[in-house]
């Protein structure tokens, strides 16, 4: 059984691909890609929700215009890669990268949301600030303690405040109800989180189903986040203000923009000046850590509500993608963002966030790879 790959307009370099398992292949067995020349590239079999099989491969290396005939053989089941297991906190997984600890997903109901920490690149160095999850990490910056990491918040959910953790102003919870891991390697892996979004004085304000896909593409190590709000309990509204992100990032202090590090929109805006309340298909932050330079990137997704997004991306260290904060970015108050879900209605968003070596040359072509990744053939 063959299949034919076509870059088409772009390389593909650690291009991530995921096709329907032809239908006279056993999806209870291992597969590979079996290249020309003779090397094979090892398949993760995935179960679809309809029950049906897909594979999922990385592509290491195509150049643009080319085709490349794979055919699909039998093989031995791969060395694990990417897993998860259990943390050491209770209601804690650990996503491990060729045996080394990538992140860790935080679901702990004394946290007040669930978070990613540590968020840590191919060479073992932390891309994201440790404060206030470790308090007495040498040189980091102290603000904004509800900027934990990896996370998807917002502001004002009816009025609530999903975003800030002030006890004197009251704020919203997302208690996880449930996490279930849909696959755990050899290639990636995959964890659904059921949430309800609580307002301060007890009502649930929506439910929210959270998908989060972890991947090794080469030496960058990327993250696919989900996001499916539901307004099970009457009408949401998402207000307009700048505090809240469906997909944040608070840095690493070293990377902020402050100190040494840049921010990088795909237009080349550079800099919190460039690049607050600005349109981008993708926004990167790059900058020193650990004895080299990294970066971290988010790329939106054609499908989301008001793309290309808007960044609440700031110097002193937070990148957050802010589809709803238009008064602010425009600075006009009759520039309303707000958006209101009405009962029983849904609401996705989607991103791929990518956790890289050096500055933000690759990030162009892996945004490539997410919205116009390669045509296959079987």
């Amino acid at each position: 059984m063959n299949i034919l790959f076509k870059a088409g307009p772009h390389d593909r370099r650690n291009c991530p691909v995921t096709f329907p398992l032809p239908a006279d292949l056993d999806a209870d067995k291992n597969y590979a890609l079996k290249c020309p020349c003779g090397k094979e590239l090892p398949c993760q079999v995935c179960r679809r929700a309809d029950g049906s099989a897909e594979l999922f491969t990385v592509i290491p290396d195509i150049p643009k215009g080319a085709e490349v005939n794979f055919e699909i053989v039998e093989a031995s089941a791969p060395k694990e890669l990417v897993t998860v297991k259990n943390g050491q906190e209770a209601d804690s997984y650990d996503v491990f990268v060729n045996g080394a600890l990538f992140t860790t997903l935080h679901c702990n109901a004394k946290w007040a949301k669930p978070f990613m920490f540590p968020v840590l690149d191919a060479n073992g160095t932390k891309l994201t600030r440790a404060w206030p999850v470790i308090p007495d990490v040498p040189g980091e910056t102290h603000d904004h303690p509800h900027q934990k990491s990896f996370w998807t918040a917002w502001g004002d959910m009816n009025g609530a405040d999903g975003w800030g953790e002030d006890p004197k102003n009251g704020f919203a919870t997302a208690p996880v109800r449930s996490v279930k891991i849909l696959e755990n390697g050899p290639l990636r892996v995959k964890i659904a989180l059921e949430l309800d979004h609580v307002a301060p004085n007890g009502a649930k304000i929506m439910s929210e189903h959270r998908v989060l896909t972890f991947m090794a593409l080469g030496e960058t190590r990327a993250v696919d986040l989900d996001v499916t709000y539901d307004a099970t309990d009457g009408d949401v509204t998402f207000g307009d203000t700048k505090e809240g992100g469906i997909c944040s990032i608070r840095v690493a202090s070293s990377m902020d923009g402050t100190a040494a590090g840049t921010i990088t929109l795909a237009d080349g805006s550079i800099g919190e000046a460039e690049s607050w309340g600005k349109r981008s298909p993708w926004c990167d932050y790059s900058g020193p850590v650990g004895k080299g330079i990294s970066g971290i990137a988010i790329l939106d997704n054609p499908a989301n509500f008001r793309f290309p997004t808007y960044w609440h991306v700031r110097n002193y260290g937070l990148m957050t993608a802010n589809p709803f904060g238009l008064s602010y970015f425009y600075n006009d108050k009759s520039r309303n963002g707000s958006y209101k879900l009405a009962a029983g209605g849904t609401l996705r968003f989607q991103y791929r966030t990518l956790f890289h070596l050096g500055g933000p040359s690759i990030v162009g072509g892996m945004y490539q790879d997410y919205v116009h990744g390669p045509v296959f053939k079987a």
